[in-house]
């Protein structure tokens, strides 16, 4: 077991970073990795199917990405709107800070804005004369690492087949590689839970247990509650459905129904009680999801796992390939 954040670091080199999807959702690699055998196996993720087991309920994540960033179209500054306060006062992060003091006042698209307050992390909460549409205004807030410009089919690829309710900045990746065909042979049940800022946020304590972790929104129904609480094993797709499903047994001892709010940190040793296998992206170096990772599968194996998935040139991050962890 290691609290170092920098025993969570690989090697990655930037041409390994996909900037942009696969041609078909589908045609991604897959790595198994079975973690009582120690074994690693390199397969197509179209094998996924095949792997089920008949008592696997897969859960899924629905939430929906908006199109939360606003660029300024006079100068090099953005917005990105990731909390509704009310009709007209969003939490924002802001590029470039300097542009955004406290009571500065600016105008973007026919809205006027003033920061009315700054918070931890250089979060500010600005007021606008009127509502912001997003879906006028914005666009997809792709990663930073991808360092393009959203084009037209990231409104589409960026996004699950099955997003259905709106409210992340960032997509759950690992439900990229679904397709409907795909979603419609196996069994599988939905909660939301809404990708927040955090998402963004290094680790950048040297010890993992000063690191505050970021608080995100989620939602279970009723039905889905019972179904996953009585299933024998969940295979969960992201570990925003991990965090969600563990959050929930870690407060109630028990997958129970009803809004709430994740804030759970998952790193070695944590014991997980209700997800038996993982689908997951690779993750960037030191982050929280690779220390989420680490916890499932332990560290030497995932970090030995990454250093082979560098030789193998697969594809990293958000539109990069997946890992199949048992």
């Amino acid at each position: 077991m290691s609290l170092r954040t920098a025993d969570y670091d690989y090697h990655l080199p930037d041409d390994l970073i996909a900037r942009y999807p696969t041609k078909r959702r589908d045609e991604s690699r897959m790595m198994l990795l079975e973690r009582e055998r120690g074994l690693v196996t390199h397969l197509p993720f179209r094998a996924f199917f095949e792997l089920l087991r008949p008592e696997e309920l897969v859960v899924f994540n629905n939430t929906e990405v908006v199109p939360a960033r606003i660029r300024f179209p006079d100068r090099n500054a953005e917005l990105l709107l990731f909390e509704q306060l009310d009709q007209f006062t969003w939490r924002c992060l802001v590029r470039p800070g300097k542009s955004f003091g406290l009571r500065r006042r600016f105008s973007i698209h026919g809205h006027r804005g003033e920061t009315v307050q700054i918070e931890q992390e250089g979060i500010r909460v600005i007021r606008f004369d009127s509502p912001i549409d997003l879906d006028e205004l914005g666009e997809i807030p792709l990663p930073p690492y991808l360092n393009r410009r959203p084009e037209a089919m990231d409104r589409e690829r960026y996004q699950t087949v099955f997003a259905t309710q709106k409210g992340a900045i960032a997509a759950p990746t690992a439900g990229l590689h679904f397709t409907p065909e795909l979603m419609s042979r196996i069994p599988h049940e939905f909660i939301t839970l809404h990708v927040g800022v955090g998402t963004f946020r290094p680790v950048k304590a040297a010890d993992i247990t000063q690191h505050q972790m970021h608080h995100e929104a989620f939602a279970v129904s009723r039905a889905a509650a019972a179904r996953i609480e009585a299933a024998r094993e969940v295979l969960a797709v992201g570990t925003t459905t991990v965090r969600t499903l563990e959050t929930l047994m870690q407060r109630f001892g028990k997958i129970q129904p009803g809004n709430g709010v994740a804030d759970i940190f998952i790193y070695p040793p944590f014991q997980f009680k209700r997800v038996q296998s993982l689908l997951t992206n690779f993750h960037l170096p030191q982050s929280t999801l690779l220390m989420l990772v680490a916890a499932f599968a332990g560290r030497e194996f995932i970090l030995e796992a990454y250093r082979e998935a560098v030789r193998e040139r697969y594809r990293f991050f958000s539109y990069g390939d997946c890992m199949l962890i048992r």
